[in-house]
């Protein structure tokens, strides 16, 4: 299981707003003073986005909740979402260079592959199922 912690933003019908919260490091250890991989956290930290996730559970804005997902449901998320659309690129380009299109044509074949593939990963949007648990005591 993938797992996180979140705090959440705002809670209503079934639904709460939540943003992660900062860790120091990869949480390996809590060695954030000698840690490069603390620094390049704090150096990403800003690009938190928060995200609606469906919950049950009666919490607040400023409540905590335990996130988890499986595995195989990232790695097919991973799937749909980057190889999907790298298939259709290179598919689209190898069908124009095969049809002599020259240089241009694959190009323009790639592009019109990468484009059917967000595409497509956007009409299948499949979302990974998440665990959620209240962090109350």
């Amino acid at each position: 299981m993938i797992a996180t912690t979140a705090r959440v933003i705002s809670a209503g019908n079934g639904t709460v707003l939540v943003e992660p919260t900062v860790q120091s490091g990869c949480g390996g250890c809590k060695e954030n003073s000698t840690c490069g991989v603390s620094g390049l956290a704090k150096y990403f930290s800003g690009n938190r986005q928060a995200i609606a996730v469906q919950c049950d559970a009666d919490v607040r804005a400023g409540d905590e909740l335990h996130l988890s997902m499986n595995e195989g449901d990232f790695l097919k998320a991973g799937m749909l979402v980057y190889l999907l659309p790298s298939l259709l690129t290179i598919t689209g380009a190898g069908i124009a260079a095969s049809l002599d299109f020259g240089d241009a044509g694959a190009v323009l074949g790639a592009g019109i592959g990468m484009a059917a593939g967000f595409m497509l990963a956007k009409l299948i949007a499949w979302v990974p199922q998440m665990s959620v648990e209240s962090k109350k005591n």
